[in-house]
């Protein structure tokens, strides 16, 4: 028996009707076919016929026997799955590197940076508390020598005025959310932090140019020669006797390296930071692997921290003995001049080769050494 819809309801609207009806007699069918497919159980004894995995997996390349945990405990360690984007880093749901990379940064370098720096602090205060300033022993003779040109000395004051303010900015950074925060509060350690970083990416770059011009100007003369072993035996007459030295003694051949090499390790992973696109796509193909792009800012984040440390830490027994500790030494580098006594007592190798220099006429010997006669 048959509905005579065209002539109860008239043609048109009759065949939108059943248009409707048997579109949604689809749709009801397909979701009911997929309920069924995914939430009714065979009975108890109903036998499933499953075809053997080959090498580890079923046909079609699906997951087989693999359970849940040991999916998500290889997602967890950095397994990679396929994209079809570009972005070849979206494969990786978990970098397992970025917690370790956070670990050694938390745990290791700014608990013991920290504590690196307050010993260097302490062990400096104690020393001066104990020995005084270094005096010159013969005292002043009232004539000088000059010693530092115009050029060296504008280098080294725009190097070390550059690394103070990346010191203090970095500081700020690397600690400031373990030993700032809870003492200014979040509001205030927001505003200081978020200069700093400001400040440190900004003057950054300038530190490289800088430490370049540092190796020019100051190489001739910090080249080790064997005189400088029996310097370090003694420490410099710490452990007793007359140390002898040239133009620079071994203490200051050192810091001059450590200079060199850490400010280029620093100046380097920080404009990589700084840069991270250029400097993943110019050294991540030659470490290889899916992930070498963020292991190597990862790595590169510290080194950047760890020379940063060790150079802060060393740049403040230099600033001392530059100050306070010494007298005369700082004037070699503010006048361009140094006291004919102060040279004979801590260079005397140096001074033996210029002592035909020395004149109590001040102002000749800084011109002499404004114009390079040194």
């Amino acid at each position: 028996m048959m509905l005579d819809i065209h002539g109860k309801f008239g043609a048109g609207p009759a065949r939108v009707a059943a248009a409707l009806l048997l579109a949604f007699a689809m749709v009801l069918a397909i979701a009911l076919g997929a309920h069924a497919q995914s939430s009714v159980r065979p009975p108890s004894n109903a036998v499933t016929n499953v075809t053997k995995p080959v090498g580890g997996e079923v046909p079609g390349n699906a997951l087989g026997a693999t359970s849940d945990g040991e999916v998500w405990g290889a997602i967890r360690h950095g397994e990679s799955g396929k994209v079809t984007i570009p972005d070849g880093y979206a494969a990786t749901l978990i970098q397992s590197q970025g917690q370790d990379w956070r670990l050694l940064r938390d745990n290791f370098i700014i608990n013991y940076g920290a504590m690196l720096i307050l010993a260097v602090i302490v062990i400096l205060m104690a020393y001066f508390a104990i020995r005084g300033r270094i005096p010159i022993s013969g005292g002043r003779s009232g004539k000088v020598i000059p010693r530092f040109s115009l050029s060296e000395r504008v280098v080294h004051w725009f190097t070390a005025s550059v690394f103070v303010l990346l010191a203090i900015s970095g500081v700020i950074l690397l600690f400031g959310r373990e030993f700032l925060l809870p003492v200014m509060g979040p509001e205030a350690f927001g505003l200081v932090a978020s200069a700093a970083m400001q400040g440190h990416n900004l003057f950054g770059p300038l530190f490289l140019v800088a430490i370049v011009a540092m190796f020019f100007l100051f190489v001739r003369g910090n080249g080790y020669k064997l005189v400088d072993l029996a310097w370090a035996i003694k420490a410099g007459g710490l452990l007793g006797g007359h140390a002898s030295s040239g133009r620079y003694n071994f203490g200051e051949k050192s810091w001059f390296w450590l200079a060199i090499i850490g400010g280029l390790a620093i100046s380097t992973s920080g404009l990589s930071m700084l840069f991270p696109d250029f400097a993943v796509e110019t050294v991540a193909p030659l470490v290889g692997g899916g992930m070498a792009g963020r292991e190597l800012l990862q790595w590169v984040n510290i080194i950047h921290a760890v020379s940063a440390v060790v150079l802060i830490a060393v740049s403040l027994g230099h600033v001392y003995l530059g100050t306070i500790g010494m007298e005369g030494a700082l004037e070699g580098m503010t006048r361009g001049t140094v006291d004919e006594n102060w040279a004979r007592e801590h260079h005397d190798l140096w001074h033996a080769e210029h002592e035909g220099a020395s004149t109590e006429d001040v102002a000749m010997a800084e011109a002499k050494a404004a114009h390079g006669e040194v």
